[in-house]
């Protein structure tokens, strides 16, 4: 099958889908989610594949949605919703929720390998894989999108604390949240990542799909899939009220959300660098 926004390469025991748009910082358009959706389900029939790596080319794993680039405006002009509520509550289920929680249920193992940005919904897609390891330099935003693991991600006083606040949180900090589960050199990131996909790979099959199904029932149980379903909907308020005339945040120029403008911000008031790239002209979350 051949891709056009990803890559999907099979070294077996392991398959990787690799997010390829790196010009636009991996920014997910609609085709991009329906090219990686079909990607895993390709690994997840492939008997040959026992473990499936997610990652981004380039120097960052997704600068999140696209909101704006060439290819996307011409999708959603070739490919439209319906317009109002309706057609945007079809658009945010069907690439963010469904195939999130879908993801999520790959009886398979996942892993992602995040390096650089990880904002919005490249938190949504990382979130979704079994696993997170992270390079050192990787940088996560969270805050109430359409896939809303967070509060499941992070103890929920320490969610609230970081989305009130807007703000990344760098890789040593995610690890001590427990957000991700180790820590390389951008160098060593891909490298270390296959090596334990191999190790995970040398055990049986059936038994890491039984393991890995009653560790998610634990969630369900605890009524996981209910407020991702339900924690949609607030989604949804929140983007319309960024309409309101009472809205905080100042609208900003350009192709970003008021929230990673905040973000950014925070991050300039407290960091000597400056996370922006004044010479991206992609989309971005």
């Amino acid at each position: 099958m051949a891709f056009g926004h990803i890559r999907y390469e099979i070294q077996a025991p392991i398959a990787s889908v690799i997010l390829n748009r790196p010009r636009q910082r991996n920014a997910q358009s609609r085709q991009l989610l329906e090219e990686m959706d079909q990607a895993l389900t390709l690994a997840t029939d492939d008997e040959d594949v026992k473990v499936i790596v997610v990652y981004g080319e380039g120097d960052h794993f997704s600068a999140g949605h696209d909101l704006g680039s060439d290819d996307e405006r011409h999708d959603q002009e070739r490919r439209p919703y319906p317009e109002g509520v309706r057609g945007r509550f079809i658009r945010s289920r069907d690439l963010y929720v469904d195939y999130s929680l879908r993801w999520r249920d790959i009886p398979k193992p996942t892993i992602a390998a995040v390096n650089g940005y990880c904002i919005f919904g490249g938190w949504i897609v990382a979130s979704s894989m079994d696993m997170i390891f992270a390079a050192s330099d990787a940088m996560f935003l969270g805050t109430n999108f359409q896939y809303f693991s967070v509060p499941w991600d992070l103890h929920p006083r320490k969610a609230k604390e970081l989305l009130f606040e807007s703000r990344f949180i760098d890789a040593r900090e995610a690890a001590r949240l427990e957000l991700v589960n180790r820590v390389y050199s951008p160098s060593d990131l891909l490298r270390e990542t296959m090596v334990y996909a191999s190790r995970i790979a040398e055990n049986d099959s059936f038994q890491l799909r039984m393991i890995k199904m009653a560790i998610n029932q634990q969630q369900d149980v605890q009524g996981y899939k209910t407020h991702i379903d339900s924690a949609h909907a607030y989604h949804l308020l929140s983007t319309m009220g960024e309409s309101d005339p009472g809205f905080a945040l100042k609208q900003p120029e350009g192709r970003r959300r008021p929230m990673v403008e905040k973000a950014l911000a925070n991050y300039r008031r407290f960091h000597s660098t400056d996370l922006t790239d004044k010479n991206y002209k992609g989309g971005s979350a």
